[in-house]
C-alpha cells in the first residue's frame, strides 16, 4: 500500500481516480510515498527518503522545493492546461476591470445606501466619473502564450482586439495555431505600443521582476497591465513609479501583496484565477493520473524537473533510476545488467537540463543490481517495480 499526503484540499473526483486497493490517502502520514497539492508551500518541509513523487494540482511549481526535489530524485508534476480556460476567462475579466473603473463604481454605489429617492439622481450626476474605453479595437500584447495565454489571444480575437504575443519557447505548430497574432521577437518589442499587457509567463529566477523600469519606459502613456501569472513577475517599486507618472493606468492582479495593496490604480483580486469547480476537478484529475501512473508504472508525464518518458511495461521488473544528466550513464546502466548476466528486454533513457531518467524492464530479479545501480556518482533514487 502507498501512502498519499495531501496538503490542500483535493477535489475528491481527482482523489477517486487512485484505487484505494493500492493507494491510502491522507492529510496526517509522515513519511509519505507521494504528495499532491495545490498552493501549500513546501518550502520548509522535510523531504523523507520514502518520497517519490509530488504532483501539484495547478501549473505553478513555486511553492515546491524543485531543486531539492531534484537531488533527491524526487519527481515533481504539475497539470499544464488543465486550469487554462478559468484562468482565461477571468483575464477577459480583468481587462473590462481595467477599463471601465467598474469594481470603483461599485464601492461608490454602496456608499449611496440611505440616500432614499435621490440615488437615481446622484448616481447620473457621479457615474461620469467611473467612464472607461471600450476594449473593441485596441491592441492586447500577451506575454506567454502556453496553454493561459493561447486561450486570453483568441478569447481576445474574438472581443475584437488586435493581439501580438511574446514567448520564447513556441513551436511553428503553436503559433499558426494562434490565427492573426503577430510573434514578436522580444518582449522589449511586445510591450511597446500596445493598450494593454497581459503577462502569462512562468516565474523563475530569470523571469522575476522582468517588468520594471527598463520596462515601464517602452510602454506608453495609459496602458494596462493585467497579471495573472504571479505577482513578482512585475517589480513593485517599479510599478509604483509608473503608476505616478502616468505610464500605467490601472494594474490588474491576482497576487495581492502588500506594496500592491496599498497603490491607486491597482486592482487587486485574491488570487481567483483558477477558483472555478471545473478547474479545480481538472487540475485534481490530472494530477492523481499523473502520481498513480508514476507510482505504479515509474512513467512520467508533466514533470517539471525530469524528463517525460513513459512506456508499457514489458517484463517482470521495472527499474527505474532517477540521477544526474550523464552521457555515460546509459553505458553504465547496460553494462550493470550485462555484469549480473541480466537480460535486458528494453531500456529507455532520457535527459532534461540537468536531470536524466531511465526506465529498464527485466525478467529476473534486479534487487542486487539496483543496490550497485544506488551507488553510482549522480544517480539520486532507484525503484524496482513488479508487475
Amino acid at each position: 500500500m502507498y501512502e498519499v499526503l495531501t496538503l490542500n484540499k483535493i477535489a475528491k473526483c481527482g482523489l477517486d481516480k487512485l484505487d484505494n486497493n493500492i493507494f491510502s490517502v491522507t492529510d496526517e502520514v509522515k513519511n509519505p510515498d507521494a504528495i499532491i497539492l495545490r498552493s501549500f508551500k513546501m518550502h520548509d518541509m522535510e523531504l523523507g527518503d520514502n518520497l517519490k513523487c509530488v504532483a501539484r494540482a495547478g501549473a505553478g511549481t513555486n511553492n515546491i522545493p524543485i531543486d531539492k526535489c531534484s537531488e533527491k530524485g524526487i519527481v515533481v508534476f504539475n497539470t499544464p492546461g488543465a486550469n487554462a480556460n478559468a484562468v482565461a476567462e477571468l483575464t477577459v475579466a480583468g481587462l473590462l476591470l481595467a477599463s471601465r473603473k467598474i469594481s470603483d463604481s461599485i464601492d461608490w454605489a454602496k456608499g449611496l445606501k440611505g440616500e432614499g429617492d435621490n440615488v437615481g439622481a446622484l448616481v447620473e450626476k457621479g457615474k461620469s466619473a467611473f467612464a472607461g474605453p471600450e476594449i473593441l479595437g485596441k491592441k492586447l500584447a500577451v506575454a506567454g502564450l502556453g496553454a493561459i495565454g493561447a486561450k486570453v489571444a483568441k478569447l481576445a480575437q474574438a472581443l475584437g482586439m488586435d493581439v501580438v504575443g511574446y514567448d520564447p519557447f513556441i513551436t511553428e505548430e503553436a503559433a499558426k495555431a494562434l490565427g492573426n497574432v503577430e510573434i514578436k521577437a522580444e518582449l522589449s518589442d511586445l510591450v511597446a505600443d500596445c493598450d494593454y499587457i497581459s503577462m502569462h509567463m512562468p516565474l523563475n529566477d530569470a523571469t522575476r521582476g522582468i517588468i520594471g523600469d527598463e520596462m515601464f519606459a517602452l510602454m506608453k502613456p495609459g496602458t494596462r497591465l493585467l497579471n495573472f501569472s504571479r505577482g513578482e513577475l512585475v517589480d513593485s517599486a517599479a510599478l509604483k513609479k509608473a503608476i505616478d507618472a502616468g505610464t500605467i493606468a490601472c494594474y490588474v492582479v491576482d497576487f495581492p501583496s502588500e506594496e500592491t495593496l496599498g497603490m491607486d490604480n491597482v486592482i487587486n483580486i485574491p488570487h481567483l484565477g483558477a477558483s472555478t469547480p471545473e478547474s479545480e476537478d481538472n487540475c485534481a484529475i490530472m494530477a492523481a493520473k499523473e502520481l498513480s501512473d508514476f507510482i505504479r508504472y515509474g512513467n512520467i508525464v508533466n514533470s517539471v524537473n525530469y524528463p517525460n518518458l513513459d512506456a508499457a511495461m514489458g517484463a517482470k521488473y521495472r527499474v527505474t533510476v532517477a540521477h544526474k544528466a550523464s552521457d555515460d550513464m546509459l553505458a553504465n546502466l547496460t553494462a550493470a545488467f550485462a555484469d549480473a548476466n541480466i537480460a535486458v528486454t528494453s531500456i529507455a533513457c532520457k535527459a532534461k537540463k540537468d536531470n536524466g531518467y531511465a526506465i529498464i524492464d527485466v525478467d529476473a530479479d534486479p534487487k542486487a543490481v539496483a543496490e550497485k545501480i544506488a551507488g553510482f556518482d549522480g544517480v539520486c533514487k532507484v525503484r524496482i517495480i513488479e508487475a
